[in-house]
C-alpha cells in the first residue's frame, strides 16, 4: 500500500522503520517542526525526521494541520491508499482523516478504551497496571474513540520503567501494524466499536506530580518513580535541597513509621526509607547540579544518616 505517515517521537519512529523495511511504500512523512532542545537551545529534528531523511523520504513538517489547503492540496496530490498516524502529537481535521482511500488508522499505546489520551504508558505504571498494551484503531474527530481493528497485550513487571516499557509498546506496536495492514489490503480486516462506556482518559503529564508525598505507600510512590524517570523525576527534598530519586525497589508494603524517615542504609544497596504504608530502597538519586549517582555514593558524599528525613512536613 502507498502510505503517508505521521508521527514525531522515539515511539512512532520503531513503526516508520517497520514500514520502511515492508513491501508498502512510504510516499512522505508528516512530522513536527524541528524544536530548541539541550542548554545551547539548538534545534533539534524529531527522531521520525531522522529515520526518514535517512531513507529518502520526503518530509512535511506543518506549523499547523487544521484549515491548511496547501498542505491538503499536498496530500490529495499523494493519492495515498492510507494514512498511518503514531504519536503525531497534533489532531487531524474530519477532510483529512478522511482523504485516503482506506481513510486513518493509528497505533496507540493502551488496550482502548482504558487510557485514551496522551500519556497512557506513564498512566498504566503510574497506576500500579500488570499490563497495558497496544490497539491500532481507526481515527475519528473523538479522541482515541474509534473502531479498533486489533490489541496486543504487554505485561507490565516490577522491573519495567517507562523507559523499557514504552520501548516494549513501541516495537509490539510496529509488528501489529504491518499485520493489520496486510488484512486492510486483503479485505480481510474486521474492526469493533469500543465500550465508550468504559473509557479512560491518560491526561498529560505535569511536573508537579513528580513531587513525592512521603504519606503515600512504598508501591504507590515505587510506580511515580518508574513512570517519571525520563521526566519530570520524582523529586522531594532532603535538607534544603530537592532531590530527584531515579531508581527504587519496594522492600516491604505493611511497615508503617514516620513516613519519609531513612530507617536503615544497607552497604552495597541503599538507603530504606519508610513511607505511609511500607518502606522503600532507594538505589539511586540526583542531586542539584550533580549527575546521577548511586545511592551509596550519595550517602558517602553527602553524609547522609538513619533518622534523616525525606520531604518536609508537607510533602
Amino acid at each position: 500500500m502507498n502510505i503517508v505517515f505521521w508521527g514525531t517521537p522515539d515511539f512512532a519512529a520503531e513503526s516508520l522503520k517497520a514500514l520502511l523495511n515492508s513491501k508498502h511504500k512510504v510516499l512522505a512523512v508528516i512530522t513536527q517542526p524541528d524544536k530548541p532542545k539541550g542548554r545551547g537551545k539548538k534545534l533539534t529534528p524529531p527522531p521520525v525526521k531522522v529515520v526518514a531523511q535517512e531513507a529518502g523520504i520526503p518530509v512535511l513538517q506543518p506549523e499547523k494541520v487544521k484549515s491548511n489547503e496547501q498542505l491538503y492540496n499536498q496530500l490529495k496530490k499523494l493519492n495515498p491508499d492510507i494514512f498511518i498516524v503514531v504519536a503525531y502529537g497534533k489532531i487531524l481535521p474530519k477532510e483529512i482523516i478522511e482523504l485516503p482511500k482506506y481513510k486513518t488508522i493509528n497505533v496507540h499505546a493502551s488496550l482502548l478504551p482504558e487510557f485514551r489520551g496522551a500519556a497512557p504508558i506513564h498512566r498504566a505504571i503510574l497506576e500500579g497496571k500488570n499490563k497495558t498494551g497496544v490497539c491500532i484503531m481507526e481515527i475519528t474527530e473523538e479522541l482515541d474513540a474509534g473502531d479498533v481493528y486489533a490489541c496486543r497485550e504487554v505485561e507490565i513487571t516490577d522491573e519495567d520503567d517507562i523507559v523499557s516499557l514504552h520501548d516494549k509498546l513501541a516495537k509490539e506496536g510496529a509488528k501489529l501494524l504491518l499485520e493489520v495492514l496486510d488484512k486492510i489490503e486483503k479485505g480481510e480486516i474486521q474492526k469493533s466499536p469500543q465500550e465508550h462506556e468504559k473509557a479512560t482518559y491518560a491526561k498529560p503529564i505535569k511536573k508537579e506530580e513528580g513531587k513525592i508525598n512521603w504519606e503515600k505507600s512504598a508501591r504507590e510512590i515505587f510506580n511515580q518513580i518508574r513512570a517519571f524517570k525520563v521526566w519530570p523525576k520524582a523529586f522531594t527534598k532532603f535538607g534544603d535541597k530537592e532531590v530527584k530519586i531515579l531508581e527504587a525497589k519496594v522492600l516491604d508494603e505493611n511497615s508503617h513509621g514516620n513516613a519519609g524517615e531513612i530507617v536503615d542504609i544497607v552497604k552495597g544497596k541503599g538507603i530504606v526509607v519508610q513511607t505511609g504504608k511500607g518502606r522503600l530502597l532507594i538505589e539511586k538519586m540526583q542531586f542539584p547540579n550533580s549527575k546521577a549517582i548511586s545511592a551509596d555514593d550519595a550517602v558517602r558524599g553527602y553524609h547522609i544518616k538513619t533518622g534523616e528525613k525525606f520531604g518536609g512536613n508537607n510533602e
